[in-house]
């Protein structure tokens, strides 16, 4: 069971910093987001951490 929540939080993560990444490079607008540095660098910053947990998850489903 483990595994299933880092994936499902990992990619959670990803998506999320996806979208504060395009929202803070003004890509998407309608936000207080929008065009904020701030959320430019965060985003990036959160997908990554995302993508470490994913792929913690992963191995930890290979291990059982």
């Amino acid at each position: 069971m483990r595994g299933w929540l880092a994936l499902t939080l990992g990619l959670l993560a990803v998506v999320v910093g996806a979208v504060w990444t395009v929202q803070g490079l003004g890509y998407v607008g309608g936000s207080v987001m929008t065009d904020e540095t701030v959320w430019a660098v965060l985003g990036p910053l959160v997908a990554l951490a995302g993508l470490v947990v994913l792929w913690l998850g992963l191995r930890s489903r290979r291990r059982q």
